[in-house]
């Protein structure tokens, strides 16, 4: 038996999506998860890999994308990277790995590729109503994916607005608890006798007002994830009691005398800068250390200008179901322009706010707030609010580079996104 054919045979016996792939990039093979995933493939083999996944007339490497071909050729070792492909369904964030397989002279002649999907979370609205596309979002959805797995606790750090409770949420259902419960605690404002009732409940009589046994958080959250939201705001005498929690495992309901085992994953948030806490005394030291053993930055809304488009399309068909809403150039542009402090959230509360002064199907400029700059739209905005959303953009970003002298250096800096994201744009656009 060749190698080759010993390694369609292993293909066919393994259940994820995988295929075969040369070190020229073309796909050889694949086996009956993929075809599942992708129909007949006779019509993939034979292509390069970067054609049928991106798109592409050239390796992703060289388009501004990370490859793990490159990595494993160099290192002779797997390698695996969180890549937007597009698929039968759109384009969807595919976790790719890729194992280098050695011929007989002891050079790499093949990679298989395994593929698995993140449909919770992905490049249109999910599950949990996340969406996104640019770099930023897709390194936080990486690194969100690599620690699902794990029982290792995760720190969310980012600004007010950022969805810090939907990537808590979208962490759950990636891991291996996704069946239990998902137990969110918001740590603001809550005081001791509280804060020690909700996270262990207590037992019958321990208070006044107590006539029954209550279970509490911790107990609810039994084989399934602990989120405590705004962590940074537990008081400093309160942080000692978590602490307990956190280092012995076991906690007792007030008024108990029995110890109980906690059986929880910890997913922990905040908008604070923990690390200065730390340092100034309002935050416990050896706390931060075990809270914060997997920080993921989440990238606020100004970081990831190009998943604007998406993000106000997903949004509209959320906020008026019943109604075929579309974005003007102009508004697009105003949009673009703006820091969004306030990120999604605020983002979110501009345009409800917009749907209700528009009369008609089409968001204009002038349904934006009056203290929203923006700058003009581009030519024949007219005839362009006409187009989907992501045709207007794609008009939007040739116009202007057009005005840029074709400097895509300069347009992708101007726009506050990546070349590799601007890359992609020109080349749909040019379909």
């Amino acid at each position: 038996m060749s190698s080759q054919t010993a390694l369609l045979s292993l293909l066919e016996s393994l259940p994820e999506p995988r295929i075969l792939v040369d070190t020229e990039y073309r796909i050889l093979a694949a086996n009956q998860a993929y075809k599942r995933e992708f129909g007949d493939p006779g019509k993939l083999i034979g292509r390069t890999c970067y054609d049928v996944s991106h798109h592409f007339d050239k390796p992703c490497d060289q388009c501004g994308e990370s490859c793990p071909r490159a990595t494993a050729m160099k290192t002779g070792r797997p390698s695996r990277v969180l890549h937007l492909h597009h698929t039968p369904r759109g384009e969807e964030h595919v976790d790719v790995e890729l194992v280098p397989i050695q011929g007989a002279d002891g050079k790499v002649a093949y990679f298989v590729e395994t593929m698995k999907f993140l449909r919770e979370i992905g490049g249109s609205a999910g599950e949990f109503g996340m969406v996104g596309r640019s770099p930023a979002y897709t390194r936080m959805l990486d690194l969100l994916n690599r620690a699902a797995p794990a029982m290792t606790p995760v720190l969310l750090l980012g600004e007010s607005g950022t969805g810090k409770e939907l990537a808590a949420l979208a962490l759950h259902a990636l891991g291996p608890r996704r069946d239990k419960p998902f137990v969110p605690v918001d740590c603001s404002g809550l005081t001791e006798s509280l804060f020690e009732s909700e996270l262990f409940g207590y037992e019958k009589g321990a208070f006044t007002g107590a006539g029954q046994r209550k279970i509490g958080l911790v107990e609810a959250a039994a084989g399934g994830t602990l989120f405590l939201d705004e962590v940074g705001d537990i008081p400093l005498n309160l942080q000692v009691k978590l602490l307990r929690l956190l280092e012995s495992g076991t906690f007792r309901r007030v008024g108990g005398i029995d110890t109980l085992r906690a059986d929880f994953r910890l997913v922990a948030a905040t908008h604070r800068d923990l690390g200065r806490m730390v340092d100034e005394g309002g935050f416990r030291r050896d706390l931060y250390y075990r809270i914060a053993a997997f920080p993921v930055h989440l990238p606020a809304l100004r970081e990831r200008r190009e998943d604007l488009p998406l993000l106000v399309d997903s949004l509209l068909a959320r906020l008026a179901p019943g109604r075929a809403l579309s974005l003007e150039p102009a508004a697009l542009a105003r949009l673009a322009a703006y820091d969004f402090p306030g990120n999604v959230r605020e983002l979110r509360n501009v345009l409800e706010r917009a749907i209700l002064l528009c009369d008609g199907d089409r968001l204009g400029a002038e349904h934006m707030p009056a203290s929203m700059p923006g700058p003009l739209a581009p030519p024949d905005a007219g005839a362009a609010a006409l187009l989907p959303l992501d045709e207007v953009e794609r008009r939007y970003v040739r116009w202007a580079l057009q005005q840029l002298g074709g400097d895509r250096k300069a347009l992708a800096r101007r726009l506050g996104i990546s070349e590799r994201t601007l890359y992609r744009k020109l080349a749909v656009g040019a379909e």
